[in-house]
């Protein structure tokens, strides 16, 4: 039991214990010593030991029975996404699941697919995939969440693939804006982002796709010459679209323009510091 408790950071539930040899009895007798804390019915938490957010998370999973699974942010934090563990435990659990929700968490009541769960040191989680989806959207900084994934071992097309199949679930619309974002629709979604910047700032004297020495530039301020070229994600360049955007910049360059260059995750997450930037360059 004691390895038990170490690998599952210090918690333990009734049904575990009685896997392990221990009888009800003895549980109980453990809770009575004061050797074994409980979190909620029939979850205990060896009280030898820091109580960590890993038995903070494990106990809150584990509270709802075993068909419930960590989501939301505290799926991400288990699986290393986010550096912090959320103050409060978001849980999934199946539809057809009743009882109160426990202090500490949150409960979300929907079925997932099995590819959508995964089992990661003994805690069910909704599977990376999904919880990438779900945890972008949660985070005012979503998009560097959802951006650092895709510099990492996530594809962009079975993202896709998880939205499609989990459709109509909380945050749904603002998981395919950024999967659009993502993709083809980058420049394009990119590109609106900024004109809305432009406009609630009340900036005029610019021109969107205007031409300039056999290329097209997102935004122009033809007075001014700046032109500002709108890039998508960060990582959303392979070598040839690389070497086309050097070759683009060069050339506008030689043209005698300025030129600014914004990520669609400075839109999002920098929309101040953009807007500063383009107006001391007008300025110059």
């Amino acid at each position: 039991m004691s390895e038990y408790l170490r690998r599952h950071d210090g918690v333990v539930t009734l049904a575990q214990a009685r896997a392990a040899g221990l009888s009800k009895h003895s549980v109980s007798r453990h809770v009575r010593s004061g050797r074994w804390r409980r979190c909620s019915e029939g979850v205990y938490f060896a009280d030898d030991r820091p109580f960590t957010d890993a038995a903070r998370v494990r106990a809150a999973v584990w509270s709802y029975g075993d068909r419930a699974a960590a989501s939301g942010l505290a799926a991400a934090w288990w699986h290393g996404l986010t550096g912090f563990a959320p103050p409060v435990v978001e849980v999934t659990v199946p539809r057809d699941s009743n009882g109160r929700v426990h202090d500490g968490s949150v409960v979300r009541r929907r079925d997932l697919a099995d590819p959508d769960v995964d089992e990661v040191r003994g805690l069910r989680v909704t599977a990376a995939p999904l919880t990438v989806l779900e945890a972008a959207v949660k985070r005012r900084d979503g998009a560097k969440l959802f951006d650092a994934a895709l510099q990492r071992d996530f594809h962009l097309r079975e993202l896709w693939q998880v939205h499609l199949r989990n459709k109509g679930r909380h945050g749904s619309p603002a998981a395919r804006r950024l999967l659009r974002a993502a993709g083809d629709g980058a420049r394009s979604e990119g590109e609106r982002l900024l004109v809305g910047i432009l406009q609630r700032a009340g900036l005029s004297g610019w021109q969107a796709n205007y031409p300039l020495s056999g290329y097209v530039i997102d935004i122009a301020f033809v007075a001014a010459k700046v032109a500002i070229e709108v890039d998508g994600f960060a990582f959303h360049s392979d070598h040839e679209a690389f070497q086309n955007d050097r070759l683009r910049q060069n050339v506008i360059s030689v043209a005698g323009w300025q030129i600014l260059r914004f990520t669609w995750l400075d839109l999002t997450e920098y929309p101040e510091r953009v807007l500063a930037t383009i107006r001391a360059a007008i300025r110059a």
